[in-house]
């Protein structure tokens, strides 16, 4: 199975004069978009015993992804305020302390055979001790797992942007595959521009770095030539999980193309990379065209899917 190992929380949406309160964060929906599509997938992250813990469980099971490697625990859920200025989002978190954030590295037990590739990234990454935590996960199975990351970069979340560059100059290296949207690049490297920012990525010793750019499609930028893939034209609800859902359309086609292994990367074709990227496209697509992060099921899929 692809194990997704990242935060959820419960954004608080504003609705009718009061707040909605609705399960996300970016490797959630991943892990979610993944079950959907018919993947094994698991999910590993601290889950509440609170009411709000609950409903983060729900979609999960619904999805078919395993919580088996879930620890259980009385702090409190994450939440995510949202408030809308002229319609732009912004949010504050109640995160201190929380079940996600107090992730500890024995907190995790040993991943089962059964755990063929692992993703990570999202503000999981960002504090500590779960950023720490994580890191130290991907450092213990990076060399026999392959491993994708999205950094998924919220500039507002971020109290050490020094010290966060550091833990992504570790990580990055470590990954196989690299998802970064323009945004994220021109953060990380604001001095170069976005193809120079990924090339640099790709050089400290990922095989795939993807940048996406909503209606300008997706782009590999690896070994060879560059592969490119449109986005799938649809009328547009909101982006909120486009991304995430995206990474779950990559990882399922290299599942599907039986290339999800460290040897299958790094032998990948540029009609591989193609495929990887038109999967992504097209279950983002889904996902943008109706309200809130919610990813397609196998059966919404295009025929070509």
């Amino acid at each position: 199975m692809i194990l997704c190992a990242g935060e959820s929380l419960i954004d608080m949406v504003p609705q009718d004069g009061a707040f909605r309160p609705l399960a996300g964060g970016a490797v959630y929906n991943t892990a979610i978009a993944l079950g959907r599509l018919g993947q094994p997938t698991g999910y590993l992250w601290p889950i509440s015993r609170d009411p709000f813990g609950e409903q983060i469980l729900r979609p999960l099971a619904e999805a078919g992804v395993s919580t088996d490697l879930c620890p259980r625990t009385d702090r409190l859920t994450t939440l995510a305020l949202v408030t809308l200025t002229n319609g732009e989002a912004r949010y504050s978190f109640y995160d201190e302390g929380s079940a996600g954030r107090m992730l500890m590295p024995d907190d995790i037990g040993p991943l089962p055979d059964s755990v063929r590739a692992l993703f990570a990234g999202g503000i999981s990454l960002v504090p500590d001790p779960c950023g720490a935590t994580i890191e130290a996960l991907i450092k213990a199975h990076h060399a026999r797992l392959p491993v994708m990351i999205d950094p998924n970069i919220r500039p507002f979340f971020i109290t050490d942007p020094d010290a966060y560059r550091a833990r992504l100059s570790r990580l990055l290296p470590m990954a196989d595959i690299v998802k970064m949207s323009a945004d994220d690049l021109e953060w990380l490297h604001p001095d170069l521009s976005a193809e120079e920012a990924a090339r640099r990525i790709l050089a400290s010793g990922p095989l795939l770095v993807l940048q996406t750019g909503g209606e300008a499609g997706a782009k590999a930028i690896w070994a060879g030539e560059t592969v490119s893939a449109p986005a799938v034209r649809t009328t547009v609800a909101d982006t909120i999980g486009a991304g995430d859902t995206f990474n779950a359309g990559v990882l399922a086609s290299l599942d599907r193309q039986g290339i999800l292994s460290k040897a299958g990367i790094a032998a990948i074709t540029p009609a591989q990379i193609h495929a990887a990227l038109t999967l992504g496209a097209e279950a983002a697509s889904v996902t943008v065209s109706r309200p809130g992060a919610n990813p397609p099921w196998a059966h919404e899929m295009p025929q070509s899917a």
